[in-house]
């Protein structure tokens, strides 16, 4: 629930935002918003949005029964409401989602000096958290918050990649108080085409990739390419800064959305014509050396990073941090060497006694697949053991393409569930199949992962795909605990005779 001091009534909400006052009650005082009826109360604005499968609308009948005389909507949610209810006040806008949004945030006006946001279909995470660390290396008081929840100096659970704008700009002015000064954060497509992040004040914004997913919701690849090019054509004011990954197919076209507004833009990538380009990279078994230029200057840093895509990240994350002119180059290259690997991206989640490493990855799409195996393999001496499976109820179209870059790139493939859903395991799984010819196929996932350490040898390598930091495996409607990483380390355990 949203509760602040300040009280505005429903007409100077509706004058302030533009928006028109249906019913009675303009001068209600409104304490706060809130999306879900079942935390309404008196003096707090029901938010009934426009969603996917049903109508927020619907649900007025218990934000009245909890208390609440003023609801915020669009005209069909207006319609609905005054028909059952019509001594409500109704705030009624053109765009519910954006005035959710600019309203939230002038509930919650505190922030934190500095917040950025990075989209793309693969890396947000690892982006994001690499802009705070870097940042807690050079003494800023610093999170991240998207996917895996709010971490840095300040650590909590969240649900959603891009939260609701209520629980966001919340979550901001909760970041304010308690002396958090920056703040990176992921934007999902949904998240930018819901208007979620629209009242948040970016002065920064990064792209890294764009590839297949997500097309259950957004239908085309057009709309979702449009999803996250709203980030910067709407979220990010023309005074901001645009980081974008030019290696990226997307990339160029990203650019020219971003110049369009009159962004700055620094591009990044091993492209000649990138601001902040590789010039160089070498693999070690633990890691990998770069060779970064920046402004003429030539930088050298050690990672402690597995996979060339993680220096794709990292450098939109350099970017993100030197948009900050007070910000020395040399000063951020030296943190580098610190740097961490995200909990379920590209991690080191056990090794047998014969020296072949486990991996835990969150890829769950065609090309996250295909980046994570190709980048895993320069570190790679003997096979590269594959295990992975694929989302019930999501887009169908990805699994045969998902079982055909496996059985291409892997030299040994375990196909076994991801989390079904609502659908049959054995289906998806025979969908992946139909294009992974020679893979083996064992559904239960925990069994799958105990075979493919088992086939590791000297020298090999087991890349365990689709779930990464999740904890949970969804079948039916229900949440099984479940934890990749901490499966592989059983099932070496298990292996090698140690203690459980």
């Amino acid at each position: 629930m949203m509760v602040d001091a300040r009280v505005q009534s429903p007409k100077e909400i509706a004058e302030r935002f533009g928006l028109r006052i249906l019913g009675a009650g303009a001068q209600t005082p409104c304490l706060g918003m809130v999306v879900d009826s079942r935390q309404a109360a008196n003096g707090i604005i029901f938010a009934a949005m426009p969603g996917v499968n049903a109508h927020g609308a619907e649900f007025v009948d218990q934000a009245v029964k909890r208390g609440s005389k003023v609801v915020l909507t669009d005209a069909i949610g207006a319609s609905i409401i005054l028909a059952k209810f019509p001594e409500l006040c109704v705030l009624q806008a053109e765009n519910a989602r954006l005035a959710l949004a600019q309203i939230a945030q002038a509930f919650y006006p505190e922030t934190p000096q500095r917040i950025v946001a990075v989209t793309g279909t693969n890396g947000k995470t690892s982006t994001a958290s690499f802009v705070r660390q870097i940042w807690q290396g050079l003494e800023f008081c610093a999170v991240n918050f998207g996917t895996a929840g709010v971490e840095g100096d300040v650590e909590a659970a969240s649900k959603l990649t891009t939260p609701d704008p209520i629980t966001l700009h919340e979550l901001l002015a909760s970041l304010s108080t308690q002396q958090v000064t920056h703040a990176a954060m992921e934007a999902s497509s949904h998240g930018l085409d819901q208007y979620r992040l629209d009242g948040v004040k970016l002065s920064v914004a990064g792209y890294t990739n764009l590839s297949r997913d997500h097309l259950d919701y957004h239908k085309t690849f057009g709309d979702y390419f449009a999803a996250k090019a709203t980030l910067f054509d709407r979220v990010l004011p023309n005074s901001g800064i645009a980081v974008i990954n030019i290696d990226d197919p997307f990339g160029e076209t990203m650019r020219l959305v971003a110049e369009g507004r009159g962004q700055k833009v620094i591009t990044t990538g091993r492209n000649k014509t990138a601001m902040l380009r590789l010039e160089d990279q070498r693999f070690r078994e633990d890691g990998q050396d770069i060779k970064v230029n920046w402004n003429g200057v030539s930088y050298m840093a050690r990672l402690k990073l597995v996979g060339d895509f993680q220096a794709e990240n990292l450098l939109v994350a350099i970017g993100m941090v030197l948009a900050e002119e007070e910000v020395a180059a040399g000063d951020v290259f030296n943190v580098l060497p610190k740097l961490q690997s995200v909990r379920g991206r590209m991690q080191l989640a056990a090794t047998r006694e014969n020296g072949a490493a486990v991996f835990v990855d969150y890829a769950h799409t065609p090309d996250a697949l295909r980046t994570a195996i190709k980048a895993i393999r320069p570190h790679v001496m003997g096979k590269l053991i594959t295990v992975f499976g694929a989302g019930g109820d999501r887009d169908k179209g990805k699994r045969p393409l998902m079982g055909q870059v496996a059985i291409e790139l892997a030299d040994v493939v375990f196909v076994t569930d991801d989390n079904p859903r609502s659908e049959d395991p054995a289906t998806i799984r025979s969908e992946i199949m139909a294009a992974a010819k020679g893979a083996t196929e064992i559904g239960d996932r925990a069994e799958a992962i105990l075979r493919a350490v088992d086939a590791a040898g000297q020298g090999d390598v087991v890349l365990i795909a689709g779930k990464g930091h999740e904890t949970g495996q969804i079948v039916g409607d229900h949440v099984l605990p479940f934890d990749d990483v901490e499966q592989a380390s059983l099932s070496v355990a298990v292996l090698e005779g140690r203690e459980i």
